[in-house]
């Protein structure tokens, strides 16, 4: 019980990125970046294990961003001259750089395989792979090819993304995490299709399907939104529709923003990655406050059912910090698991 995970993302090493940089560009090109980024894969599945966590992951070190790793293995995707476009109903900004579409959109080879196979042959614990929701993809592209209604488009994104999550399981992942932080802005759309899409992406998944579900980056923009935000009311609206889906793991975020934690009650059946890390500050949790974030979500969730995780990804953070947050997350869980007689 009280396995601990994070949600994904971890902050690259300088010689590899830029750090703390959203969408930072590469340092090095050609067989130079896929040696560096083999060695920042190594060091992420290290430092994870060091720090005690159980569940696994590659730390996105090969992507520069978490929606572009899956759209440049695409065809018909543009994501280094980027369009405009207000993305997260402006909730963050009026105008977000994003990716463009402009052709016919196919996944001619997996894109994320070989750099599963990697991770796969560099730990022996469970290894989860994450990829962006199809709710997600739409809100966060500019479509200047198909021109269509956004639920056509996320359907077509929720096929590629089916392919693509069934290769990875059958390949060793024993996580498959989709990325859906649209589902806490457009509440309406959630209900009308965004399950529905999520479903397809998910179909005959042969691995656990988690879907992660925040308030974005630990960013200057998203932390001035959260600063003045007065509702946290999303979780009520979108956990219940999820507990009727067949996702196997919710991930909430509970650590840094306002969310009343009775909610998780909602999600009836389901494993949960509760967020006890805030991602929006280097300032590393003391195990016992790790503890009592954990102990918070008891009432309304059973240990069993309790996965303790990071709110998002620690990649704006230092490594220093991510690397402190991940020890701090492990040795909470473990304080709780003692206390249970774990």
């Amino acid at each position: 019980m009280l396995r601990t995970t994070i949600v994904g993302s971890l902050p690259k090493p300088s010689w590899l990125a830029p750090t703390g940089v959203l969408r930072a560009p590469w340092r090095l090109q050609g067989e130079e970046l896929r040696e560096a980024q083999d060695d920042a894969v190594r060091l992420a599945l290290r430092e994870q294990e060091d720090a005690g966590i159980d569940i696994v992951c590659d730390g996105e070190q090969r992507r520069r961003h978490y929606i572009w790793g899956f759209l440049a293995g695409l065809t018909g995707t543009e994501t280094d001259k980027l369009g405009e476009k207000r993305a997260r109903d402006g909730r963050y900004a009026e105008s977000t750089p994003v990716a463009r579409i402009v052709g016919e959109v196919t996944r001619p080879v997996p894109v994320f395989l070989d750099a599963l196979r990697f991770a796969r042959a560099h730990t022996t614990r469970p290894l989860k792979v994450t990829l962006p929701g199809p709710m997600t993809i739409v809100d966060t592209v500019l479509d200047e090819h198909y021109r269509c209604d956004e639920v056509s488009l996320a359907m077509r994104f929720a096929e590629l993304l089916n392919a693509e999550a069934r290769e990875l399981a059958a390949a060793g992942a024993d996580v498959i995490q989709f990325d859906e932080p649209c589902f806490n802005v457009y509440l309406d759309k959630v209900k009308a299709w965004g399950i529905e899409a999520l479903e397809r992406a998910m179909a005959g998944v042969g691995a656990r399907k988690a879907v992660h579900i925040c308030y974005g980056y630990g960013t200057p923009s998203v932390l001035a939104w959260k600063n003045k935000n007065a509702d946290w009311g999303h979780y009520g609206v979108t956990l219940p529709l999820l507990a009727e889906s067949s996702v196997d793991q919710v991930s909430v975020e509970c650590a840094a923003s306002g969310v009343d934690v009775s909610v998780l009650a909602s999600l009836r059946g389901k494993e949960i990655m509760l967020g006890v890390i805030d991602v929006g500050t280097d300032e590393v949790e003391s195990p016992e406050r790790v503890a009592q974030r954990i102990r918070a979500a008891l009432p309304h969730v059973a240990p069993e059912r309790l996965l303790p995780c990071t709110d998002c990804g620690l990649m704006p953070r230092t490594r220093a910090a991510a690397a402190g947050k991940m020890r701090s997350l492990a040795l909470g869980a473990a304080i709780v698991r003692r206390e249970l007689g774990g």
